[in-house]
């Protein structure tokens, strides 16, 4: 899908934080190549993305997989942790012996997240749960579950409700059980945007990493904005900023490719994935 060379390249943000630090410094409108920016849920962007309705995203992981042949990946740019992530979180109302062949409660905001929990479930703890879509919401997601899964700021907030639940933290499993890193996101452009306008993809991709940077070296402004909006204390917050990655070297591809064969091997992907990246010179490593 196209509207011609003319239109503004569009990016597609992921709206929740653990992003923030790859989008804080980001102003399309300072960009040589006119673009817009998107803001939506991880889902909708993962639709969007591969309807051709934006060009480049931060999308999940797991949709990355599904149409990776449709795809470049962005260098040096993923939503990564090595252990715990503190906002992919599994509250359970039922004892894990119960919750492995119960019922989950599933946000529906990311497949990555979704099918990592399939993960967890079926090849680590060997279960086999019902999986029921819900809204985000932990009280009603539990009235007729033993479990829930939230994500984003949703698990966030919830995390700091005293309900009594036991927590796990998906990603303090997945490194328990394997590891690795975990890869939640990954930044996508669409092969024939890139081929089409590889100056534009250039200058946003350029930005993107010099946010980033700027991001890693003061997150004073991006914890304020996070407790200004969500809640919490600064002390949460830089915690949280520091437990995530948002590089996407040879650790982070080596968890990512793990998660998919699993993936493949649960039948929850249909072929092996391959991690392209889209080439470019090495000018942007400047800035790691």
């Amino acid at each position: 899908m196209s509207d011609g060379p003319s239109r503004p390249m569009r990016i597609g943000r992921i709206s929740y934080t653990n992003a923030w630090p790859v989008f804080h410094h980001f102003d399309a409108s300072a960009l040589r190549e006119p673009a817009e920016i998107v803001s939506e849920l991880p889902a909708a962007l993962n639709r969007k993305l591969r309807q051709g309705e934006i060009d480049m995203a931060a999308i999940s992981s797991y949709a990355f997989g599904l149409s990776s042949e449709s795809y470049y990946l962005l260098p040096n740019l993923s939503v990564s942790a090595n252990g715990r992530v503190q906002s992919i979180l599994l509250f359970l109302k039922s004892p894990l012996e119960q919750v492995i062949n119960g019922t989950i409660a599933l946000t529906t905001a990311s497949a990555t997240s979704v099918n990592l929990l399939k993960i967890i479930m079926e090849k680590f703890y060997g279960g086999k749960p019902t999986y029921e879509d819900a809204e985000p919401s932990l009280g009603p997601m539990l009235e007729n579950a033993d479990a829930a899964l939230l994500i984003g700021d949703h698990a966030i907030r919830a995390s700091w409700e005293q309900h009594g639940y036991r927590v796990l933290d998906l990603g303090e499993v997945w490194n328990v059980w394997t590891g690795h890193w975990m890869t939640f996101a990954v930044w996508a452009v669409r092969r024939e945007a890139a081929e089409a306008n590889p100056e534009a993809v250039r200058a946003i991709y350029d930005g993107l990493i010099e946010s980033k940077r700027r991001a890693s070296e003061n997150l004073e402004p991006i914890v304020e904005k996070a407790m200004q909006q969500i809640g919490g204390t600064s002390e949460y917050w830089y915690n949280y900023f520091a437990n995530l990655c948002h590089d996407f070297g040879p650790q982070q591809k080596a968890g990512l490719s793990l998660y998919f064969r699993y993936a493949q091997e649960l039948g929850l992907i249909d072929r092996p994935v391959e991690l392209l990246e889209l080439p470019l010179p090495r000018v942007a490593e400047n800035f790691i």
